[in-house]
């Protein structure tokens, strides 16, 4: 990785961007320290904002950060860059664990986000052969959907899909927009978009897009 893309960040800083990752949602200081026994504040948090890795909400106390989009490509990515020195042998170990991390779910076919998102329990997986995932994302559709032509997010229906190869299904989501009543939007309000949201996304063209809504034929 190009140093430009790895900023010359100190231990900690490089910590909590994992610890942000690992959780998948916006942690407060309070959470952080209960978590991983470190706060981020002063100014490795203004390091972190300044480049755009991190959003922090200062509206209540203790405040609370969460990856931003930028943020979440570092840290996927973040194992190919030398440790800094400071961090020492247990800088180097993280580094190898989510190097390892990286390769696994690479060959899994499993998103970062999607491998450590929260929630509740997860609906039954179901296996498809890609030759059915056109039908098993119409049929998640009418699932999460009250009525046809609703929107739903790409987040729940990927959820929804269980473990189908995501570039099948990037692929035929694609080719389902030539498709009657088919729309794929992004959402305006960048903002009010979670991390699952931001990883679920279907990039198309030069846009991200989060949301998908089918209507009767």
């Amino acid at each position: 990785m190009p140093d430009a893309d790895f900023p010359g960040l100190t231990p900690t800083q490089i910590q909590a961007l994992v610890v942000l990752m690992a959780e998948a949602r916006e942690l407060t200081n309070s959470d952080l320290k209960d978590l991983a026994g470190f706060t981020l504040t002063g100014a490795d948090n203004k390091k972190l904002e300044t480049l755009g890795l991190v959003m922090t909400d200062r509206s209540h106390r203790p405040f609370s950060h969460q990856l931003t989009d930028k943020g979440w490509r570092l840290v996927r990515e973040i194992h190919a860059s030398t440790p800094p020195k400071a961090g020492g042998s247990a800088g180097k170990t993280l580094f190898v664990l989510l190097g390892n991390l990286h390769r696994s779910l690479d060959r899994l076919h499993v998103s970062h986000g999607e491998f450590f998102k929260q929630g509740g329990a997860a609906a039954p997986a179901r296996v498809v052969e890609p030759v059915d995932v056109e039908t098993a994302i119409r049929t998640a559709y009418r699932e999460l959907a009250t009525r046809p032509g609703d929107w739903i997010g790409l987040a729940d229906l990927r959820e929804r899909l269980g473990p189908v190869d995501r570039s099948t299904v990037d692929d035929t989501l694609r080719g389902m927009l030539g498709q009657a009543g088919v729309r794929i939007i992004p959402i305006a309000n960048t903002k009010a978009l979670k991390p699952r949201d931001r990883e679920a996304a279907l990039r198309i063209g030069d846009e991200d897009n989060h949301a998908l809504a089918i209507g009767s034929t």
